[in-house]
């Protein structure tokens, strides 16, 4: 049986629950398909960071479209997901680093953003009390903070499917193409058709675009994270370093998380990792280096999920350069959790209204593929 939707995203992480919610918000009726459930990948299972901090010059209009829709989360969701804002602080551990820090800092005012702040040992210290001694500086972006990623991607699913959207998890979309003017794809035994196509399959969505005709070069990466013991509170903002791999915030119950790219081996097919203890050993000394207080903890727990990561650094996000109806939301490469959020909104603007007030550009799919269209 055929059933006809305004669209179909394929995808049940943050990106593709919050462009179905955005979806609905702008009065149509997408179908929403997930091969497992929502947020069993990245999007559940990432540090959580909410952060405009260091990220890529391409990304920023996006990053902060979605710092506002963070800052309102409960209003849009009836939710808080747990978000918290005490900023996001980047530490730099020489001089060195520091001198890239206002660098970076002094590129970013130029272009006219300001939400990256130089700071001295001093604001460092009064931030971040118990940071090494030696560390003279940073960054900050004091509106960044962290939520609960699970939460966060199941209210975004909650709210799609309450405000009608079709929400089919367990069975993976298969057999995608493109007949009379409409985009079919198969669930089970069940088939969608829609004119438009949402590809924000994650890990999986590079296979998508291949079949369709537009590959792209991504990766299938499985970023590590792990949770200590309780120790006592000594911070509040979450905290990632300039030179070596490192991210890490602590929790109000005093477990810390700690993460920074380090990666397990990804088992895509089977939905499985195999955890390099190795580097997450490095990570681990790398706190206690930089956090005396850390010394006693232990390591409670590590996991890793399977995510996309693209080349450049940098996603596909907009339309298809080959076919009509056909968008890309994917290759957020360990960093897309903040901009889930403003990224629904701006594909359900290109969706409805044909374009977007934010700039998104250099994100698009015509970087690898000139437009045929």
């Amino acid at each position: 049986m055929t059933t006809n939707v305004d669209a179909i995203v394929v995808g049940g992480g943050i990106h593709g629950c919050s462009t179905a919610l955005h979806l609905c918000l702008a009065g149509l009726k997408p179908v929403l398909i997930e091969k497992d459930y929502a947020g069993r990948h990245a999007s559940g299972v990432n540090a959580g960071g909410v952060r405009q901090l260091a990220r890529h010059i391409p990304e920023i209009p996006l990053s902060i479209r979605s710092m506002g829709i963070w800052e309102k989360i409960s209003d849009l969701l009836d939710d808080d997901c747990s978000f918290e804002s005490y900023g996001q602080v980047l530490v730099a551990e020489n001089e060195e680093e520091l001198a890239v820090c206002r660098a970076r800092v002094a590129e970013l005012n130029a272009l006219g953003f300001t939400h990256e702040e130089l700071i001295d040992a001093t604001e460092l210290r009064r931030l971040v009390p118990a940071v090494a001694e030696t560390c003279p500086g940073g960054v900050v972006s004091r509106r960044d903070g962290a939520a609960n990623p699970a939460q966060t991607t199941t209210a975004f699913r909650r709210k799609a499917g309450q405000l009608g959207a079709t929400v089919r998890e367990g069975v993976a979309a298969s057999n995608i193409r493109y007949n009379d003017g409409l985009w079919h794809v198969d669930v089970g035994s069940d088939t969608y058709a829609a004119p438009v196509l949402v590809n924000a399959a994650g890990a999986w969505a590079g296979k998508i675009a291949a079949t369709l005709g537009e590959p792209v070069p991504v990766e299938t990466v499985a970023p590590m994270l792990m949770i200590t013991s309780r120790v006592p509170h000594f911070i509040d903002p979450v905290v990632i370093l300039r030179g070596r791999k490192l991210s890490f915030k602590q929790f109000s119950n005093g477990t810390v998380l700690i993460g920074g790219g380090h990666l397990a081996t990804p088992y895509q097919d089977r939905n499985e990792t195999v955890l390099d203890w190795k580097s997450l050993a490095i990570s681990a000394r790398t706190v206690f280096e930089l956090f005396p207080v850390m010394r006693s903890a232990t390591i409670v727990r590590a996991w890793a999920g399977i995510e996309a990561k693209m080349k450049d650094d940098i996603p596909v996000f907009g339309p298809s350069s080959r076919h009509k109806g056909l968008y890309h939301q994917f290759g957020f490469s360990l960093h897309g959790f903040q901009l889930g959020p403003g990224a629904g909104a701006v594909m359900a603007e290109l969706i409805v209204n044909g374009g977007s007030q934010t700039r998104i550009s250099e994100l698009g799919i015509d970087r690898f593929h000139p437009s045929t269209l």
